[in-house]
Parts: structure tokens; C-alpha cells; sequence
């Protein structure tokens, strides 16, 4: 999804374990505000096809920190100035981080692949 658009950085989160409101965090970066609006409209199109309801969505018209809302899922589309600024994935560096793989696609997919690696 977000990497068809150029998205950098990717990073996801799990927090479940820190953050009793979510379960992953997305984040990733993009060059300017019509990328990111881009790369959150892709986003919304894929989740949207997989069963995923929105449940909200913040910044989108400014474009420099844009918020997903998923209820289990929160992604983060930072510019670069807000990103550095922000420090996200470094604020919650005691989450467990998962590897981005175009082939995990649901959290069962994930618990699958954790089992293969061990």
C-alpha cells in the first residue's frame, strides 16, 4: 500500500502491550503534503477492500502529520520536519517492532509468520 506511493521509513509497532487503545502503530514518512495525502488515500482504498472501517482521520488537509484511525490499527504519515520533530517510533521504542512484508496482510498472517521465525 503505503510503499506504492513512495512512503519511507516504515515502521510498525506493536502496542498492545504498552497502549490499552490500539494494537499497532504505523508509521512512515513522505516528501511533501501531496504525497502523504496520496499515500493516505491508498491506504483508506486497501483497508477498505480488506473489511477495515475508519474511524477517523486527522491532519489530512494540512498533510505534514496525517492520523488513520482503525481502532486496532493507527497509522502515522509524518513529513519530515514533523517526523524528526515528533519522534514516534524513538517515543515508543519499547514496543516490539515487526518487519514490513507485503505478504502480511491481517494479524493472523502475522502470528504466523512469528511462529516460521522461531
Amino acid at each position: 500500500m503505503a510503499e506504492e506511493k513512495k512512503a519511507e521509513d516504515i515502521v510498525i509497532l506493536f502496542i498492545r502491550d504498552l497502549l490499552f487503545i490500539t494494537d499497532f502503530f504505523v508509521v512512515c514518512s513522505g516528501r511533501n503534503r501531496r504525497q502523504l495525502q496520496s499515500i493516505s488515500q491508498e491506504i483508506k482504498q486497501a483497508l477498505k477492500e480488506k473489511g477495515f472501517k475508519q474511524l477517523g482521520v486527522e491532519g489530512y488537509e494540512q498533510g505534514r502529520w496525517i492520523l488513520l484511525d482503525y481502532g486496532s490499527l493507527v497509522v502515522h504519515l509524518f513529513d519530515q520536519e514533523m517526523r524528526k520533530f515528533y519522534q514516534l517510533a524513538e517515543l515508543w521504542a519499547d514496543a516490539p517492532r515487526i518487519e514490513w512484508k507485503k505478504d502480511i496482510k491481517t494479524k493472523k498472517d502475522y502470528a504466523r509468520s512469528k511462529k516460521k521465525n522461531k
